[in-house]
């Protein structure tokens, strides 16, 4: 199948976080069509094991290719955290891939941050990749690392802005001394769905990072660089495919991209 600049760009996600991602990237390249996977019938990855991740990772990296993708974005932290290397390793010099954690650890270490927190699903956080990635990358830097496993749940149920997710935020932070960092970086895809919590629980003290956008700038230059930045002058076509339909999908879906997207399930 031809592979060239007007060909779609590929994004999966374990579910509706993803969807942070996609919608920064709809916005930064608004005439790129887009290709969204989410693996409802296996979320949330962050309770997954590494092996499982790396499957379902090269299962849904395959579907996307056969469909004729330019480039993979892997918009999920665990996937990123777990199968990024494996997905580089089986896709050569096929497919480019863009994974949401070294854009961020780059716009850290350029940005001068000294003391960063970072949160996220136990996948992630007891990976270390964020810690590892940061340490070697950035000079005279401090990281805080803590899992917050229930968030991804709770969004996904579509409980953000209620009182159980002000709860939890405050039963993750509470006493960690994040405040004493200079920024937050919310380590899971679903987190910017409750970016605006976590800044006020913070009093908007300190920095909460833009991952989305950090990343689509970031998919911005690659595609530049590699000569597969869509030169349409169309608004972009989405097309959304799910492993399990699932209603909790269908609901924050609608609401967080602002249309309401024709879902397809697909087995892979």
């Amino acid at each position: 199948m031809l592979r060239d600049s007007y060909s779609p760009i590929g994004i999966f996600d374990s579910g509706v976080g993803g969807l942070t991602v996609a919608k920064a990237i709809m916005a930064a390249l608004p005439n790129e069509d887009i290709l969204y996977f989410g693996d409802t019938a296996h979320l949330p990855y962050g309770e997954k094991s590494r092996e499982a991740i790396i499957r379902y990772s090269l299962e849904i990296s395959e579907f996307l290719y056969n469909k004729g993708i330019k480039i993979l974005v892997i918009a999920c932290n665990s996937a990123s955290a777990a199968a990024y290397d494996p997905l580089c390793a089986h896709w050569g010099d096929r497919l480019p891939i863009v994974n949401v954690i070294d854009p961020v650890v780059q716009y850290v270490c350029k940005n001068g941050f000294r003391k960063i927190g970072i949160i996220g699903t136990k996948a992630t956080i007891n990976s270390g990749v964020y810690t590892a990635k940061l340490l070697k990358a950035c000079e005279n830097i401090e990281v805080k690392a803590k899992p917050t496993p229930l968030l991804a749940g709770m969004i996904e149920e579509g409980l953000y802005g209620t009182e159980v997710s002000k709860s939890l935020i405050r039963h993750y932070m509470e006493g960690e001394n994040f405040e004493k960092m200079e920024g937050l970086i919310l380590g899971c895809t679903h987190y910017p769905l409750i970016q605006p919590e976590v800044s006020a629980f913070f009093n908007h003290s300190i920095q909460i990072l833009d991952t989305p956008k950090i990343v689509a700038e970031h998919l911005k230059k690659v595609l530049e660089d590699t000569g597969l930045l869509s030169p349409s002058q169309y608004k972009g076509e989405y097309h959304f495919y799910l492993s399990d339909l699932t209603e909790s999908f269908k609901e924050i879906s609608g609401h967080f991209l602002g249309f309401l997207p024709v879902l397809e399930q697909v087995r892979l």
